[in-house]
């Protein structure tokens, strides 16, 4: 492929006459698979971009997206950016107060919004306020413009958009992200065409032309994804996007992909499920599967696992493993995961199952990826987020801190001076605010945030996410967070995994009418208290969790506990959970 220097230089592939009739993107409409040939893809943008322009909009200008995953969000972003106007895509789950503010500090011109809910929303959010510009559904709508008539504008329009393409620099602002924040009002991180256009460029090694389709289901309204989206655009492969993680199963099994990204959140149900029913077999069954298991988390990085060991996993993948790929549609060979550390021993095993999960690690402000492990086996260590990427610099400060320096690095935060000296220092390197260290062989660890770091009461420094990540091993345990600023000891905060506590309960023949009930009874705590004391082994007497607290509900983004990529939001747990932390420690 022809090097691009902008975004959009990406779809000149698709351009080609010969290949007009290959798919590009699929999405589901009522239910059924709408596919979009790279004719369609292009001629959709095209007719956007003219009706963009037709509406008065142009470079530098912003058009605000609210949507989920469909084609649509394609069309709408390179419409944009080929025309140098700036998106700004808006999380579906942002309070008023911050959809209200991104709107008015963007100075946006114009608002897609995908669906009756989100349209009401935005709606209601805008009524108290002095914003005025147009708003397009993307679904058919009563009482809202369909984005549809801004394409007929464009079919109607005589404008070049060459030109227009030609007056696009690389170092032109792409899009304009508005990082959630657990205080004060988001900011908002200027990517260039050159930000992202350099870190598919580093990632492309990651993408074999073995690869033809890709499944989406993370939010593209994150970078993470979106990143991704033109990574697998720029090796023309297939992309179709899931409708809703509900349906996640279902459309996996349809579309058959081979790669998709991912959160280890998802990874851990997945693995979860998989245990449940390994647990529900029966006899010489019940006994294969979980040697498999255990084989399975014997697993090294590929060159240290030794000829006798493969002899055995080749009969484990066979018997049991091969299974694994079959319910992840049968061709999986890739998953990247992003967005928060994942479990070591989930990497491992899904590696023993032929299922390569290549780890990385990267902030918004990076466009994203710094670091990411390979498929290639002298290129991926367990427990690492991978090697840093070829075109950037990485150093760690005196107190541990990650700095990066590179293309692929934002120039700040938009209308924010004070934060972007805070993060930017005079020698162009950004504090990442994690803490982490460089191996002897060259790979990137993280050890905690660096703003999460707690002192106990006796003056010893805990890290809660790696607890946190140990501790999530049991599937007893869905959602934990460790506390203990200031306190004695580290305690935990610990939502329990309820469908597979009630079968504990059941297999013990505990009693009880809800789930909800067994959260305060002795075999119970007794159970997460040994639990606890298992997964406590192997750190330091300081940082041991010594009690903790079960809670009833779990946390999730529209209760705004956690992030869009489903990090803790610890201010706001530690704000709600305030009365049973001070019980945990009799205050």
């Amino acid at each position: 492929m022809k090097k691009f220097k902008r975004v959009f230089d990406i779809l000149k592939e698709y351009r080609d006459p010969a290949t007009k009739h290959k798919t590009a993107v699929a999405g589901r409409e009522r239910g059924q698979w709408r596919k979009y040939t790279r004719e369609e893809f292009i001629k959709t943008i095209d007719e956007l971009s003219q009706g963009l322009l037709s509406l008065g909009l142009g470079k530098g200008d912003r058009v605000a997206l609210m949507s989920g995953n469909r084609p649509e969000w394609n069309f709408i972003d390179f419409a944009c950016n080929q025309i140098g106007v700036v998106l700004v895509p808006l999380y579906p789950t942002l309070s008023n107060h911050d959809l209200e503010y991104i709107l008015k500090d963007a100075e946006v011109k114009a608002l897609f919004i995908s669906s009756q809910e989100l349209c009401d929303k935005v709606a209601s959010c805008l009524k108290n306020t002095d914003l005025e510009f147009p708003l397009y559904s993307i679904d058919q709508l009563e009482g809202y413009a369909h984005y549809s008539e801004v394409r007929e504008a464009g079919k109607a329009s005589q404008h070049d958009l060459e030109q227009y393409r030609s007056q696009v620099s690389e170092e032109d602002l792409l899009t304009l992200i508005y990082t959630s924040g657990t205080t004060g009002n988001p900011k908002g991180v200027l990517l260039s065409h050159k930000n992202l256009v350099s870190n598919v460029s580093a990632c492309r090694h990651l993408v074999t032309d073995e690869y033809k389709k890709a499944l989406s289901f993370l939010p593209l309204c994150h970078i993470f994804e979106r990143m991704v989206i033109y990574l697998y655009l720029s090796k023309q492969i297939e992309i179709s996007y899931a409708e809703t993680l509900d349906q996640i199963v279902v459309d996996i099994q349809d579309v058959k992909p081979d790669l998709f990204t991912t959160v280890p959140r998802v990874l851990e149900k997945v693995y979860d499920g998989i245990i449940t029913k390994g647990k529900e077999l029966k006899g010489i069954k019940k006994g294969i599967f979980f040697w498999a298991i255990e084989l399975g988390h014997q697993f090294k990085e590929p060159p240290l696992n030794s000829s006798f060991y493969m002899f055995k996993l080749g009969i484990a993948r066979k018997l049991v493993f091969s299974k694994w790929k079959e319910a992840l549609g049968g061709n999986i060979k890739l998953i990247i995961s992003g967005g928060a550390a994942l479990q070591e021993r989930l990497a491992r095993i899904f590696w023993a199952a032929d299922i390569k999960v290549l780890e990385g690690y990267g902030l918004t402000e990076t466009s994203p990826v710094i670091a990411v492990n390979s498929w290639a086996a002298e290129d991926v260590k367990f427990g690492s987020v991978g090697r840093v990427l070829s075109n950037l610099d990485v150093k760690i400060a005196d107190d541990g801190e990650i700095l990066v320096k590179g293309p692929s690095i934002s120039s700040g935060y938009y209308n924010n001076p004070e934060e972007t000296k805070a993060v930017i220092d005079q020698s162009g390197y950004l504090h990442t605010g994690d803490i982490g260290e460089i191996t002897s062989d060259g790979f990137l660890k993280i050890t905690d945030r660096k703003k999460e770091i707690f002192k106990t009461a006796g003056g010893k420094y805990v890290a809660p996410q790696v607890i946190e990540n140990k501790l999530m091993e049991s599937l007893l345990i869905a959602q934990v967070m460790v506390v203990g600023e200031n306190k004695r000891f580290p305690s935990a905060l610990i939502v329990p995994a309820l469908t597979e506590l009630e079968k504990w309960a059941n297999h013990k023949q505990i009693p009880f009418k809800n789930p909800l009930e067994l959260l305060n009874l002795p075999e119970v705590i007794d159970k997460y208290n040994r639990e606890i004391d298992r997964l406590n082994d192997g750190f330091g007497q300081w940082e041991k969790v010594k009690k903790f607290k079960l809670l009833p509900k779990e946390w999730t983004i529209d209760a705004g506990e956690l992030t869009p990529k489903l990090s803790l939001k610890r201010k706001i747990i530690l704000q709600r959970f305030a009365k049973e932390i001070a019980e945990i420690y009799g205050e």
